[in-house]
């Protein structure tokens, strides 16, 4: 797979929330995160993200096919980390490295160092990606609810 990353506009708000919302219903389903699930999001939120000047949405994109998404809040000012949220593959893609490129990519584009973001502890294969690609727990955690806990990573 060739992965790209294409940079997503205010257009693409329906296209991406069907996308995360289909990429996200299994988890939603097993840890019933209602509040924080990115499945229960309505689609407003994202075209308000989508405008936001710091946001960056990217397709992934494997030749003229997308196979996920990656988010990655840049504000471009020292001392501010960059942070990716969220970042998916969609399910018949999934357990082929492409999350990892696409996470080298947007460190490609947007600096290799200085980024944080957060995943859900009782994924084991999401927290050994990051750790992987050389993110550390920061120590810090976030019980949502009995079935979830969130752990923050970051990358200097």
């Amino acid at each position: 797979m060739d992965i790209k990353l294409v940079r997503a506009g205010a257009e693409d708000a329906e296209r991406l929330w069907r996308m995360q919302v289909e990429a996200f219903t299994e988890m939603y389903e097993r840890y019933q995160d209602t509040e924080t699930s990115p499945a229960t999001e309505p689609v407003d939120r994202m075209a308000e993200r989508l405008r936001q000047p710091f946001t960056y949405y990217y397709y992934i994109q494997d030749v003229d096919t997308a196979v996920g998404a990656i988010r990655v809040i840049d504000r471009k000012e020292p001392g501010k980390p960059k942070r990716i949220s969220p970042i998916f593959v969609m399910p018949p893609y999934r357990n082929r490295g492409i999350a990892q490129r696409a996470i080298s990519e947007a460190e490609r584009l947007h600096g290799r160092s200085d980024w944080e973001l957060d995943t859900i502890l009782q994924e084991a294969g999401n927290c050994h990606l990051y750790e992987k690609m050389g993110y550390r727990r920061t120590g810090k955690t976030t019980a949502v609810n009995d079935r979830m806990t969130l752990v923050f990573y970051k990358k200097d």
